[in-house]
């Protein structure tokens, strides 16, 4: 890797990655040190750009096997599944939004991917979250309006 990068390093390997888990040669990934011995970067910017491919629902992290690819049909990110769950769900303005554990069983991905894409869809302006009552439709999403 270059070793001044204006997009972010992290970024450039997770891209890497994502190419060759297009091919299809991969199922489970390198270990973190084997990662970090063939792209030349530390831990810490392996683990980021695992953890961006784990938000896009690209790889998810097995306890005691490693980072395993996602192997669907669906091949949308995580944040355009859970925004266009309001459509196939038929919710609108004011219904309640699945809780993070139904998500996390849903689309087979880890609580913290979850909650990263709730923020962005509460930042964006599509849910609204009330403490003790849960997550709210607060807005329907348009095609412009992805998180």
């Amino acid at each position: 890797m270059p070793q001044a990068s204006p997009r972010g390093t992290y970024l450039q390997v997770s891209e890497v990655l994502r190419q060759q888990i297009a091919s299809g040669d991969v199922d489970t990934l390198p270990s973190e040190a084997a990662l970090m011995s063939s792209h030349g970067v530390s831990r810490n910017t392996i683990r980021r750009a695992l953890k961006t491919l784990e938000a896009d629902g690209v790889v998810h992290s097995a306890p005691g096997i490693g980072w395993r690819v996602v192997r669907s049909g669906d091949r949308r990110s995580l944040t355009e599944r859970m925004t266009d769950l309001i459509a196939e769900d038929s919710l609108s303005v004011g219904d309640t939004y699945p809780s993070e554990a139904k998500l996390c069983g849903r689309f087979g991905a880890s609580r913290t991917a979850v909650r990263r894409v709730l923020a962005q869809m509460e930042g964006n302006g599509l849910l609204a979250t009330v403490h003790g009552k849960g997550r709210t439709v607060r807005a329907l999403p348009t095609p412009t309006t992805r998180p």
